[in-house]
Parts: C-alpha cells; sequence; structure tokens
C-alpha cells in the first residue's frame, strides 16, 4: 500500500501533462513562451518522481535515488515529446525537450538540498 501511495502521485501528474499535451491549442498565459511552463512542469514531476524513488519526503537521497528520479523524469519528457508528433497542431521540439530535462534538474537538485536540511539522516 505503502508503494501505491508513493507513485500514484507520479501517475496522476503524468496523466494531467498526456492530457494538456494532448491538446491541438492548449491554454497558455498570454504572451509567454511554453518553455518556461514546461520547465516548471517538470520541476513538480522530478519532486513526485524523487519522492517516490526516495520511499518519501524529506529525506536525504543519494546519487544513486536522484539518477534515477533525474533518468525517469527526463524520459517521460522525451516520450511526451514523441506523443506531440502524433497531436494535430502539436509538434516534438528539441527545445522543449531541454526545458523538460532542465526543470527536471532543478527538482531533483531542490530535493537533494531539502534532504540535507531536512532533519532526517536516511539516504538512498
Amino acid at each position: 500500500m505503502r508503494r501505491v501511495l508513493l507513485w500514484a502521485p507520479v501517475v496522476v501528474y503524468t496523466a494531467a501533462i498526456f492530457y494538456v499535451s494532448s491538446l491541438s491549442d492548449p491554454p497558455m498565459p498570454e504572451g509567454i513562451s511554453d518553455r518556461p511552463l514546461h520547465g516548471l512542469a517538470y520541476v513538480g514531476l522530478a519532486i513526485v518522481v524523487a519522492r517516490a524513488v526516495a520511499g518519501g519526503l524529506p529525506r536525504r537521497i543519494g546519487a544513486r535515488a536522484a539518477t534515477a528520479s533525474l533518468l525517469i523524469t527526463v524520459a517521460y519528457g522525451a516520450s511526451d515529446e514523441i506523443h506531440q508528433m502524433f497531436v494535430a497542431g502539436r509538434s516534438a521540439e528539441w527545445y522543449d525537450l531541454v526545458a523538460d530535462a532542465a526543470g527536471a534538474l532543478i527538482g531533483v537538485a531542490g530535493c537533494w538540498a531539502w534532504g540535507i536540511i531536512s532533519p532526517s539522516h536516511d539516504e538512498l
């Protein structure tokens, strides 16, 4: 049951990204490029993935958990870009994947930093 509780937010978050990616004309704030939004979305995804991989937060995450979280998040970003190639009015963009990866890196780094400043000393 604990595993379900850890990974359910990841499933919900990826489903939300998939839904927005399925829209031909997703809602966008006026005058803002979609790249910062990609980055922000993947900061959030990286946090819920790191939480699941680490077994909960705040928890100190080591290199293995951080790398796994980063790879999972970036792999989902790549699969999402491929998915967009099949949506009318959308396309796969290399720079979107770079923004996704940058957001993932920021999210994982934030979890790593949070683990350092939290009172817990467990490391994965």
